[in-house]
């Protein structure tokens, strides 16, 4: 995605505004097949993208496989897996590291309400909806099993393991792009190795990222925090519940105003802050502006709402009117069409 304040989509559009994208649940606990599959239908919308700057601007296999080696080594044997079922070719293999991949923006609103007997992890998923994968995998690769939005074939936009923790990133509304990977493939690893929050947030303090991202991490303990995440400085972690697409102060001026960033974190400030707000309430309050988007002509449309109950081990994906309800003893795999339209989403 250009970084020169367009806010428009960066990798190549699988639809067009006012057709169909379609939602799969994924169940295959060993990479096989199914994810095989999932490559071949993708692949051909990635492979532009991640070509987009010139194949110069993008790192070497080996540099790629050093980093993840370095940074993330027991991720390593998931990743050569996953690389031999593309056929082991070299620039898939670099793309799946998500080492350094060309920068892109998302918006979203996320929040954690923890209460003694309750915590839910809900969050606004805002981007052009072209571009969405729509893939929630259940796999069991190293161990956990772990439920997640997927992006960019394995990473994870939000999810859930079967330990009870729960992640979801959004846009840190920074322009600097440096030397580290996608968040996405960040929070697979957190997914995969760790089970409470300080765990998480080890890992979110020692693995670099090429961009800067919020990424809000709860588990069944009620614990959470937010790590304020980017290349060119340490990370901010803190015990905050709220975080849309700004870090600390404002310093994108054209993507805060058009993401409308402060004035969605005030609004989730307010509610979690209320000792009154229920579940119930936080989730209703997802599915109303200003939290709930209908800006597609720009990529900053909500393309879908996700709550996690992290004690429960349950995940409900949300679209107007449409509930899908997921929890690690009930995936059924289905499809589920979902249409975004120039006067809005509507399933």
């Amino acid at each position: 995605m250009s970084m020169d304040g367009n806010l428009s989509a960066g990798r190549t559009p699988g639809i067009e505004l006012d057709k169909a994208l379609t939602f799969r649940t994924v169940h295959e606990e060993q990479a096989g097949p199914k994810w095989q599959s999932l490559f071949e239908y993708h692949w051909p919308a990635y492979e532009p993208w991640y070509l987009s700057e010139g194949e110069r601007e993008r790192p070497s296999y080996l540099e790629c496989y050093n980093a993840f080696r370095h940074h993330m080594p027991e991720l390593l044997d998931t990743y050569r897996t996953l690389c031999t079922l593309t056929g082991g070719g070299d620039l898939a293999s670099r793309l799946l590291s998500l080492y350094r991949p060309p920068p892109y923006i998302t918006g979203c609103s996320q929040a954690v309400l923890a209460r003694p007997t309750s915590t839910v992890l809900a969050r606004n998923y805002d981007y052009p909806p072209e571009l969405c994968e729509g893939t929630i995998l259940y796999t069991r690769w190293n161990q956990r099993r772990v439920i997640a939005m997927s992006d960019c074939l394995w990473g994870v936009l939000d999810g859930m393991n079967d330990s009870g923790l729960a992640v979801s990133l959004a846009f840190g509304g920074r322009k600097v792009v440096g030397d580290g990977f996608g968040a996405p493939i960040i929070l697979r690893y957190i997914l995969e190795f760790c089970d409470t929050v300080p765990e998480a947030a080890a890992v979110l303090e020692r693995v670099p990222t090429h961009m800067a991202y919020n990424i809000t991490v709860t588990d069944a303990c009620g614990r959470y925090v937010t790590a304020m995440i980017a290349p060119d400085r340490r990370a901010n972690i803190r015990r905050v519940a709220v975080a849309t697409n700004h870090q600390k102060k404002i310093e994108w001026y054209a993507h805060a105003l058009a993401s409308e960033t402060l004035i969605r974190e005030r609004q989730l400030s307010i509610l979690v802050d209320d000792d009154e707000t229920t579940n119930e309430r936080l989730i209703a309050a997802f599915s109303a502006p200003p939290l709930f988007r209908h800006d597609y002509q720009r990529g900053l449309g909500t393309v879908y709402t996700s709550v996690y109950y992290p004690k429960e081990g349950r995940v409900e994906f949300r679209w107007p009117g449409r509930v899908l309800d997921l929890s690690f003893d009930k995936f059924c795999e289905e499809q589920m069409i979902v249409r975004y339209g120039s006067r809005g989403l509507y399933s």
